[in-house]
């Protein structure tokens, strides 16, 4: 992934041993290294590896890495297994960073690894495939259980270098709303008194200076380095989007969540995970004490159907829990009573009722609130954002009243329901790729919509393909004209995707829908059938900037094809 420079100065930096970093870590972490060094020893199956073992912990080394190009020599490598097993290409991994490492840390077995090209022949008690391990120029360490304190690891090691305090993180889940809820708690917490940053789809960094980045939730190593670099940049709050993906992995392991938010769950990443319930055991892992044993306070939005799984899991870690909704008849911590939305942003009467001392006595309060944000679900964003706000600023006496006169200054997410200006019509880039996401933005539009609604999206290739009928018939419910066209293709050829879409299409459907593979050609189409009183969304790709084709990035950011467009037809 694409990240700034966050390790600290080669030139500064002084090696460290395990043994350091048990002398020098507080207890906990202590333990776990203590644990895996004693597990590893076990794994040896003869008293020369064992030796092996115990003495690494005393083996200097410069720093770890999970990249085989980045190590250099004396680093620690650690070799992790991947979501679909190449045995062929960790093999190879293995062997090129034994004649650099320091040592390696090996979630997989190694002489399982070597075995599979050897015929594991017993030799003086040894297989083929350990005798050649001992040959090796580094130990390896068998330690399958590394990601339990694989971050942990990697943050002793930079609090090593230089001790800094890092910031409080607040973690955000779900299908839906991530970097939006990330972006407006670190902007709320900004224009309340607390330094912040975000981490994230959309970047990560401090506000107005983020660097892309090419996951959602980084890797274990990127993770803490970039944690450690918003704590030399005495940042207070850390906003970061936890991924299905990320949590499933691990990748978050040793961050210091102390607030979690669940926004929803719909149909995504099931090219992933087995099932829906395999997708929401794995969201709920960040509501669990046992994997963040930070956490104080868990913001959960009670209108998903799968709340309750959250809601339990936080509730068995004994975490203050407040919900939101935008049901007024429903009882919350946080409610939408009442909602007056417009293409210039939204009016709500927020109504509060804590039950919780760490925001002051119980008591039920209305607080009219002006948002910029356009669209309904927006407002749940808001919500969740202010509730970690308020959360983050009880002790601090920041109540929710003063979030509220914070509120109308907040700008939305890049490419999330992001207005390009144009003299008539309104033209919209949004990222809803999702059946529920895009089936939402359409409906939080068409109440504005005076002529009409457009809607612009593909699916993307490689990915999912149950959900691009689904997609489709999601435009369809909620646009008057549908334009399908290519996402982010990949390798699966775009008219093979588009035909997926169309699959369960009715006639009149048919006629309402216009066919064009290339998206640009599909963006000028639609910005010039547009009416003056329609609106047309650009949906799927919102903030990205490139599209890729056959494994090949090219420049395409929705917003400026757009732009383009509008000059084009004379409408800006």
């Amino acid at each position: 992934m694409t990240m700034p420079t966050l390790s600290p100065n080669s030139a500064t930096v002084t090696t460290a041993t395990l043994q350091q970093l048990i002398d020098t870590s507080d207890n906990r972490l202590a333990q776990q290294l203590t644990a895996m060094i004693a597990a590893s020893v076990q794994q040896a199956s003869s008293q020369s590896g064992a030796d092996q073992i115990q003495s690494i912990a005393h083996i200097p080394f410069q720093q770890f890495q999970l990249d085989s190009r980045q190590l250099s020599n004396n680093d620690v490598f650690i070799l992790l297994k991947s979501h679909n097993p190449n045995h062929q290409k960790s093999r190879n991994y293995l062997l090129q960073a034994a004649e650099k490492a320091a040592f390696v840390l090996s979630e997989m077995d190694p002489a399982a690894l070597i075995s599979e090209a050897n015929t594991p022949l017993k030799m003086d008690g040894e297989s083929n495939a350990q005798q050649q391990l001992a040959a090796l120029p580094c130990p390896i360490l068998y330690v399958p259980n590394i990601r339990d304190f694989l971050g942990s690891l990697i943050q002793a090691y930079l609090q090593y270098q230089q001790p800094v305090t890092l910031p409080k993180v607040v973690a955000v889940t779900g299908t839906n709303g991530k970097t939006t809820i990330s972006q407006l708690v670190a902007q709320l917490t900004q224009l309340t008194g607390m330094s912040s940053a975000v981490m994230g789809t959309a970047g990560n960094g401090r506000l107005g200076a983020l660097v892309q980045a090419s996951h959602t939730t980084g890797d274990a190593l990127a993770v803490q380095q970039f944690l450690y670099q918003m704590g030399t940049e005495n940042a207070e709050i850390l906003a970061l989007e936890a991924s299905s993906h990320g949590l499933d992995q691990q990748r978050l392991q040793g961050v210091p969540v102390s607030i979690a938010i669940y926004t929803n769950l719909s149909r995504d990443h099931l090219d992933y995970h087995a099932d829906m319930e395999e997708y929401a055991s794995a969201k709920a892992k960040l509501f669990d004490k046992a994997h963040f044993p930070d956490l104080t306070h868990a913001i959960i939005n009670v209108d998903d159907e799968h709340a309750h799984i959250m809601l339990d899991t936080a509730t068995a870690s004994d975490l203050t829990v407040w919900t939101y909704s935008l049901e007024s008849a429903t009882s919350a911590t946080f409610v939408a009573a009442d909602i007056e939305p417009s293409l210039q942003g939204v009016k709500i009467s927020l109504r509060t009722d804590f039950n919780d001392k760490t925001v002051g006595d119980e008591k039920t309060d209305i607080i009219e609130i002006v948002s910029p944000l356009l669209g309904r679900f927006n407002v749940a964003n808001l919500i969740a954002a202010m509730a970690a706000a308020a959360a983050l600023g009880a002790k601090s006496d920041i109540s929710t009243e003063h979030i509220a006169t914070a509120v109308p200054k907040l700008q939305g997410a890049v490419g999330r329901m992001q207005r390009v200006p144009s003299n008539d019509g309104c033209f919209i880039v949004d990222y809803a790729h999702t059946p529920d996401a895009l089936s939402q933005v359409l409906a939080s539009l068409k109440t504005h919509c005076k002529g009409q609604l457009w809607a612009v999206f593909g699916c993307g290739g490689d990915r999912d393909a149950g959900k691009r009928p689904l997609m489709a018939q999601a435009g369809l419910t909620g646009a008057d004209q549908v334009v399908l066209t290519a996402d982010n293709p990949r390798t699966e050829d775009p008219n093979a995707i588009l035909q997926d879409m169309q699959a369960g299409m009715s006639a009149e459907q048919y006629q309402r829908t216009h066919i064009e593979p290339a998206r640009q050609k599909a963006i000028e189409y639609a910005v010039s059938q547009a009416g003056p009183d329609d609106i047309v969304v650009i949906a799927g790709k919102g903030h990205e900037t490139y599209q890729e084709i056959n494994n090949v990035r090219y420049d395409f950011d929705d917003s400026v094809i757009l732009q383009q467009a509008l000059a084009q037809a004379g409408r800006i």
